[in-house]
């Protein structure tokens, strides 16, 4: 008697995951490939960042007396890991169709796919580098442990989903104008500046917080600071227009793709 072999249907579940799995471990590989000091330079370069920046807040508050009431490292630290998940996360998306166009022809792969990939390996990068920041912390005897540890979950995540909104609205836009990436490099560097990474928004003039708060960014640092250190709050704020700033940029994108993923996989 002859025995049929049927042959399982993989779920678009199934498929889906395993495609992320295979991006995913792709796009790691090539992080850590790049030259002898990939590795370092993966995990390590934030710790050079943070440091360079405190060392001028330092030299800052000695020349004008102002004490800051909370660790200004602790600060700065969550921050800046914060804003360069973000960063990491938009300029990494503005060039992932084109990146990964080979992959596109198989039919498994879809151009979404490969941001989403780029996506979840920053989350595993800015979850490293928060793992080794408290253990620095750790043994350096800092005071970290945070005020409310499930709202700065939240405020990462969050902001995670905010990136990637951003980052497929600039991945589709940079396939068909590829001034939109070059804007978005220009914007990178003052974005850094005005986002609220390296001081809180209260020690700033009243003209100046409500000329920051347009920023989105601004609500997710305090957001952020404010979850970790207790001397700080949350009244600068806006959990309505961090949803909107989230999900607008989100659809729209989304929208995008849809109506433009034949033409993405076929330039």
């Amino acid at each position: 008697m002859n025995s049929i072999k049927t042959i399982k249907r993989r779920s678009a579940v199934s498929v889906f995951m395993a495609v992320q799995k295979a991006l995913f471990f792709r796009e790691l590989g090539m992080k850590l490939s790049v030259g002898r000091l990939g590795f370092f330079w993966l995990f390590f370069e934030p710790f050079a960042q943070v440091f360079f920046f405190i060392l001028i807040r330092v030299e800052i508050t000695k020349h004008n007396g102002n004490q800051a009431n909370f660790d200004y490292a602790i600060f700065m630290a969550i921050g800046f890991v914060a804003f360069n998940m973000f960063k990491t996360i938009l300029n990494s998306s503005k060039g992932a169709f084109q990146a990964n166009k080979g992959l596109l022809n198989y039919k498994q792969v879809k151009p979404i796919d490969t941001i989403l990939a780029r996506v979840l390996l920053q989350l595993f990068v800015t979850t490293c580098i928060l793992l080794i920041f408290i253990f620095i912390g750790f043994i350096l005897n800092y005071d970290i442990k945070p005020q409310n540890l499930l709202m700065v979950i939240i405020g990462y995540l969050w902001l995670l989903i905010f990136s990637f909104g951003i980052g497929l609205l600039v991945g589709v836009g940079n396939s068909f104008f590829e001034s939109i990436g070059k804007t978005v490099n220009i914007l990178s560097f003052g974005l850094l500046i005005f986002s609220a990474v390296f001081y809180p928004l209260i020690k700033l003039p009243i003209i100046a917080q409500k000329i920051l708060l347009y920023n989105p960014l601004v609500h997710f640092m305090e957001m952020i600071h404010s979850s970790y250190i207790s001397t700080l709050d949350d009244r600068f704020v806006d959990y309505s227009y961090m949803f909107l700033w989230t999900i607008i940029p989100l659809f729209m994108g989304l929208w995008l793709y849809t109506k433009l993923q034949k033409k993405i996989i076929s330039q």
